[in-house]
């Protein structure tokens, strides 16, 4: 027996769970359901993949019904941000499992939300955090647990976004903060889990600072800068900035061409009126271990990657990532926008592309870590996180599948964050979310002691799904 999907959001981000479910993992999940605001985005996934014919196309609003109809056993949440609690929290209600992109939700009501149902419905939520799956990433959870270093004590953190994929979150809807949380949650819940995971620890404080610095009008003005175009896709001369939809066969067929249905434009100027979401963010974290974490966010460096840096009682360990050197506009103007795309050659780097992770114990010289990389994107990890999703949690001593417990800690920085930002202040965490962290992790573990993982096909039904890890 196959386990019945539907998927909720079909814009970008939708595609990569149904390529999945058309492709390694058809013999185990079906696709019923495409539900959107945006009929046409809708019926553009369902026409990519023979085995999607029969998924009927439904409304939001009608959520509900579609799981009943539809016998949905697990809803695919990929609706925008500010959706996700909204989404979670019915599907739940209406007797379906979810898994959700991060971010898990946006701010402390919609946690507490989530929280309840799920403690309310005993339902399984699974967040997909794929990084945890990148072979990198957990190199460094494996030095950390293995003790090489001692206990953690602090750890700093920098992550840039280059001007081509952080520009593109000042493009589309991320730009307005009420739609995303901005960055701070959108983004770097990805960088605040990984920190948690790695520390095995959970965030107790948080004071940031940050701000719109370098996109949108008022700083471009600022500058002396030309403000170019409403939209990228345009006649005439583009800047390194744009975006033309029509240069993209799949942005085009999913965002231009459907713009008829919503109004939504994909391709809006970075320098335009209206962007509220920061680009330059920082923070300092206490966790419950003791350890502090001292973080950083830039949304328009000329290269992207990032560096973590891990303090303990017996050494140190240093993980540097260069993912792209550098963005060289092509001689019309347009570049890739997603930051795992071939580069356009420019010659040999000084800034070579890349990853490293060196251990070094006191006393002691420093040693290279070897990272074996698999096929496929983030050097495989995204096929691992998404045989866990379909098929079911396996064996695995760094824990890298993730439940609601691990969504509401990597949303609580970046929360609590915003907070921050907002009063000038150090914000609590368990205070202002509301939800003691440890104490819902311990809750959710003790009710999913004892959970095996699903065999292949399982229903929902079958499952007597528990809230456990998938």
């Amino acid at each position: 027996m196959t386990t019945r999907y539907a998927v909720i959001g079909t814009g970008h981000r939708a595609q990569m769970y149904m390529n999945a479910i058309a492709g390694d993992h058809a013999e185990v999940a079906d696709l019923v359901a495409l539900i959107d605001i945006n009929p046409g985005r809708a019926a553009w996934h369902r026409d990519q993949h023979a085995a999607f014919q029969d998924a009927v196309l439904a409304a939001p609003e009608d959520l509900e019904d579609v799981i009943r109809e539809q016998r949905v056993d697990r809803v695919i949440v990929t609706s925008i941000d500010r959706c996700h609690a909204e989404h979670v929290v019915r599907a739940l209600e209406a007797g379906a499992d979810v898994v959700v992109e991060k971010p898990l939700t946006i701010d402390a009501p919609s946690a507490r939300a989530i929280e309840e149902a799920a403690r309310r419905t005993g339902r399984e939520v699974v967040v997909t955090f794929n990084y945890r799956y990148s072979p990198r990433n957990s190199a460094l959870r494996e030095v950390i647990a293995s003790g090489r270093i001692g206990t953690p004590v602090s750890m700093v953190f920098e992550w840039v976004l280059d001007t081509s994929h952080g520009a593109d979150y000042f493009r589309r809807w991320h730009r307005d903060k009420t739609n995303s949380g901005g960055l701070f949650i959108h983004k770097a819940s990805h960088h605040f889990d990984l920190a948690s995971w790695w520390l095995d620890a959970v965030p107790s404080r948080v004071y940031a600072r940050g701000g719109l610095r370098f996109y949108g009008e008022d700083n471009a003005r600022e500058r002396g800068q030309e403000l170019g175009a409403e939209r990228g896709t345009h006649d005439g001369e583009h800047t390194p900035f744009e975006l033309d939809l029509r240069g993209d066969e799949r942005l085009r067929a999913l965002y231009l061409e459907q713009e008829q249905h919503d109004g939504y434009r994909r391709d809006q100027s970075v320098f335009g009126a209206g962007i509220t979401t920061e680009d330059n963010l920082t923070a300092i974290v206490d966790f419950d271990s003791r350890a502090v974490l001292t973080y950083a966010l830039n949304a328009h460096s000329p290269w992207e990657g990032y560096r973590v840096h891990v303090n303990g009682t017996e050494g140190r360990a240093e993980l540097e990532v260069v993912e792209r050197a550098e963005v060289i506009p092509t001689d019309d103007g347009s570049k890739v926008v997603d930051p795992s795309a071939v580069r356009v050659e420019t010659g040999a780097q000084v800034r070579a592309e890349g990853e490293r992770l060196i251990v070094q114990r006191h006393f002691e010289a420093a040693e290279e870590v070897e990272i074996v990389q698999g096929e496929g994107s983030h050097g495989g990890g995204d096929a691992l996180m998404l045989a866990e999703v379909f098929r079911g949690r396996q064996h695995d001593p760094l824990g890298r599948a993730a439940d609601w417990t691990d969504g509401l800690r990597a949303i609580s920085v970046g929360i609590c964050g915003n907070e921050s930002l907002a009063t000038g202040g150090p914000v609590e965490v368990t205070d202002f979310l509301g939800i003691d962290l440890r104490a819902a992790a311990a809750a959710a573990a003790e009710r999913s002691a004892g959970a095996t993982a699903a065999p292949e096909g399982a229903s929902r039904q079958a499952l007597e799904s528990d809230g456990a890890r998938a």
